[in-house]
């Protein structure tokens, strides 16, 4: 019988509860376990398919088209398992259900409530993901913190589910912070003893806590924890913060957690195996004999989440490439002013990411037109290809009228166009070109020696294409288009020849980058860059001398 590890967080939000949900799958799989993952976000959107990026940070697609939180991102990245849309469920999502049910009739005429109607669709939803992924374990988070008004229906799920699916096939794993007084120079226990009893208010005694501290938590304090919050000693976990997010399962396993959870569910497994996962953490920390520099071009730089499969994406790659990487994030409204020429000028390579909306737009077009005319490797994300389409195009007609119709309806050149299938859609949610969709490479294409493949499968979520009748001039000006759909139809990968490295996927590749396997066109971008000698900052791609060899 399917196994379910639920985690809770109290204290405060952004405790990186995703994180450490990721890591306990990560350890539990490297003992041959199958593993799957489940986030309940308590907020009534149906998904974060129409949230801004400041609200919410990244929308991060699934496979099968789903928009999810970001922290399916995480869950993939450490699990290496693609998830499906059963992985994250919403308050909006039961609510619309139960509403269309009692609207159809199926309730018989009963009044609809929380308990048990609202409840048991959440049940339903995570014996659904058991069933459909046929995993060993599920592991489920609840975002928000206990306390919070809209978490108690999740909450009253989790506590129905120990009698439901048994005593010994449940485990609570608290997550809660554990603040430093500077004043006394000491790590308070009381909002965590305060949290668990908010918990325990609501029925559910935690196996384990998980306490995040950003300094060494002493035997005196897990003692202390253990005996008010009715744990066992071993059962109190430690979360430092670490050098690196993927140090986290290390550190999980060298706390005996996957041994004491396997005890508890009553789990037969093998030893661990995390020797290629620590050989890539112990890269990571080591000195990197050279250094690059990536500036990001994005309208939500101020918020690092809203690009975090970019982030990491780009980690992956610089890592496997043995070199430092610096990230420089650049508000495209500043280039749009011309404010910030100068921090183009100090990278070794640009990435224009995607996004929606005219603001920043022409901050963007900056960017690719600096990129094109200095040389400078350059990948363009979904909105970062149509960008490099637009500026382009402007070169090639020698005027600023080509557009995308999505920022000028109007345009004599809309190089980029709605898609015709998109036209008569009114609903906004869950609308778009979304999930995986194969796309064909051109032979000897940069893409296809990247992917060292004919056919790729990549994630989508856009509105809006390359214009096919303008394939021929901007082809003639040196544009190639490099990757198509199965019937040549979409442009998918275009290319600019003449230039080292200057391509633009109307895909979304980051969403499919693991640490222990870079996606290639991020791989191959981050060597392009690191090859590239800035005329204006040649130190940032000189050779550092360390003992590294």
């Amino acid at each position: 019988m399917t196994k379910y590890i639920f985690c809770t967080g109290g204290v405060v939000s952004s405790l990186g509860k995703g994180v450490a949900a990721a890591s306990i799958g990560r350890i539990l799989k490297s003992r041959g376990l199958s593993v799957t993952v489940q986030k309940l976000d308590p907020y009534l959107n149906v998904d974060p398919g129409t949230m801004s990026p400041y609200e919410h940070g990244e929308v991060f697609v699934l496979e099968d088209g789903a928009e999810t939180d970001l922290d399916l991102g995480a869950y993939e990245r450490f699990i290496d398992e693609n998830l499906t849309k059963a992985s994250n469920l919403t308050s909006g999502q039961v609510y619309q259900e139960v509403i269309n049910r009692e609207r159809r009739g199926d309730y018989l005429g009963k009044t609809i409530q929380v308990i048990p109607h609202v409840t048991n669709l959440i049940k339903a939803s995570m014996t659904k993901v058991a069933r459909q992924s046929q995993a060993d374990i599920v592991i489920v988070e609840v975002g928000g913190t206990v306390g919070d008004i809209e978490s108690l229906p999740f909450l009253e799920a989790l506590r129905q589910m120990r009698k439901d699916a048994g005593r010994e096939n449940t485990f609570y794993i608290h997550v809660t912070l554990l603040p430093h007084l500077q004043s006394t120079n000491e790590l308070k226990t009381k909002p965590t003893q305060h949290s668990v009893r908010e918990l325990r208010g609501i029925g559910i005694q935690p196996d384990m806590i998980m306490c995040r501290a950003d300094m060494p938590v002493g035997n005196d304090l897990r003692e202390k924890i253990a005996l008010f919050c009715d744990v066992d000693r071993e059962a109190v976990i430690p979360l430092t913060t670490a050098d690196t997010i993927y140090e986290v399962p290390l550190t999980l396993e060298e706390e005996g957690v996957a041994d004491f959870i396997c005890r508890r569910l009553n789990i037969e497994c093998r030893s661990a195996d995390l020797t290629e996962w620590r050989q890539m953490v112990d890269h990571i920390k080591k000195p990197k004999p050279r250094r690059v520099t990536i500036g990001v071009v994005g309208k939500y730089v101020d918020l690092e989440d809203a690009y975090i499969s970019v982030y990491e994406a780009l980690h992956h790659a610089a890592n496997h490439h043995d070199c430092e990487l610096d990230i420089e994030w650049i508000p495209s409204e500043d280039l749009e002013r011309l404010r910030q020429i100068q921090q183009l000028e100090k990278v070794n390579g640009i990435i224009v990411p995607g996004g929606f909306g005219e603001r920043g737009i022409e901050g963007k077009i900056v960017a690719a037109k600096f990129a094109r005319t200095r040389q400078v490797p350059y990948l363009g994300l979904c909105l970062g290809m149509q960008v490099m389409v637009i500026e382009l195009a402007r070169d090639v007609f020698e005027s600023n009228a080509p557009n995308s119709t999505e920022f000028n309806p109007t345009t004599a050149y809309p190089v980029i166009d709605l898609m015709p299938d998109q036209r008569d859609i009114a609903s906004l949610g869950g609308t778009m070109r979304l999930g995986s969709y194969p796309c064909h490479l051109a032979d000897n294409s940069i893409a296809a020696q990247a992917y060292e493949s004919q056919v790729v499968h990549e994630r989508h979520r856009h509105r809006f294409e390359f214009k096919n009748e303008f394939r021929q001039v901007l082809g003639e000006a040196g544009l190639v288009f490099s990757g198509l759909s199965p019937d040549g139809r979409l442009v998918e990968i275009v290319e600019l020849s003449n230039h080292p490295f200057m391509l633009g996927s109307q895909f979304h590749p980051e969403f499919k980058s693991r640490p222990t396997r870079p996606h290639p066109l991020f791989a191959t971008f981050v060597k392009a860059a690191c090859d590239y000698t800035n005329p204006s900052t040649s130190e940032n791609s000189v050779v550092i001398e360390t003992n590294h060899h």
